[in-house]
């Protein structure tokens, strides 16, 4: 018989993830994720593939650290859940930074057990690595070793990877976001129209299509924080009345315009 994908099945399946994290349970970890699952993290860099290149992140980002989630709120839309947090980060130098983040998990069915299909991490490279470097020589003797770690797990190439993440839509696709949020919270269609077009996507909630005048109605009033550039995305917390959610905002390649918004609500 199909598994339950109720809000308590597909949370448990994610809580499992910070605990063996904090454990520092390597199999654990990489047991949670399906067979050929991929991680992205942080968004825009080059993604992870499969049991083998799962481990070799876990090697270079997990192991060497000591990881604490901070999770503000869980929002869920079977078969995906979106965490609102913040992670702490102590290095093996002893630094410590704090990182605001959209992590978001689809789940799959995989032998019997709900497993991680699509990790998502949304989160700031470069404000990361930013903050690590003001805590002083900590920081950087962190910096310094995160090189080597990895080289000697991912290669050359997976040093060029993560670097792909210091490229995003950035402060240009905040702006545009929450130029449409505000545009239409307020309630102003031609505008909303105006500044995504016509080729947009939007989803409210995620998986259920609507029109421009149909997305003004729906988030009239809607409040919205933490927003974050990574990749070619833009992921906010938002509010509409008593119902918390993300959304993400999906740009195109090499341009500017919005392609789509995904407003995951919390069902719970």
């Amino acid at each position: 018989m199909p598994l339950d994908p109720s809000a308590a099945a597909l949370l448990t399946a994610v809580a499992a993830s910070p605990r063996a994290v904090a454990a520092h349970d390597r199999s654990a970890w990489v047991d949670l994720f399906a067979a050929e699952a991929e991680v992205n993290d942080p968004v825009g860099s080059r993604p992870h593939i499969g049991r083998r290149a799962i481990e070799r992140f876990y090697d270079t980002f997990i192991g060497p650290n000591t990881i604490a989630f901070r999770v503000e709120r869980d929002v869920v839309c079977p078969p995906t859940v979106l965490r609102d947090l913040t992670i702490v980060i102590t290095m093996s130098t002893g630094a410590t930074v704090y990182v605001p983040m959209h992590l978001r998990y689809r789940l799959i069915e995989e032998d019997g057990v709900w497993r991680i299909a699509d990790l998502a991490a949304h989160w700031e490279l470069a404000a990361m690595i930013w903050q690590l470097l003001r805590t002083g020589a900590p920081g950087l003797g962190a910096a310094l070793k995160l090189g080597p770690q990895l080289i000697a797990n991912q290669g050359i190439g997976g040093m060029i990877g993560m670097m792909r993440a210091f490229r995003s839509v950035g402060r240009t696709g905040k702006r545009m976001t929450t130029r449409v949020f505000a545009a239409a919270a307020s309630t102003n269609p031609l505008r909303v129209r105006d500044l995504l077009g016509d080729r947009a996507e939007i989803e409210l909630p995620a998986g259920t299509p609507v029109s421009v005048e149909q997305f003004t109605r729906r988030i009239r009033n809607m409040r919205w924080s933490k927003v974050i550039a990574a990749g070619r995305t833009v992921t906010a917390s938002i509010r509409l009345g008593d119902t918390h959610g993300v959304a993400v905002v999906e740009f195109a390649t090499g341009a500017t315009h919005i392609t789509a918004l995904r407003f995951y609500l919390d069902t719970v």
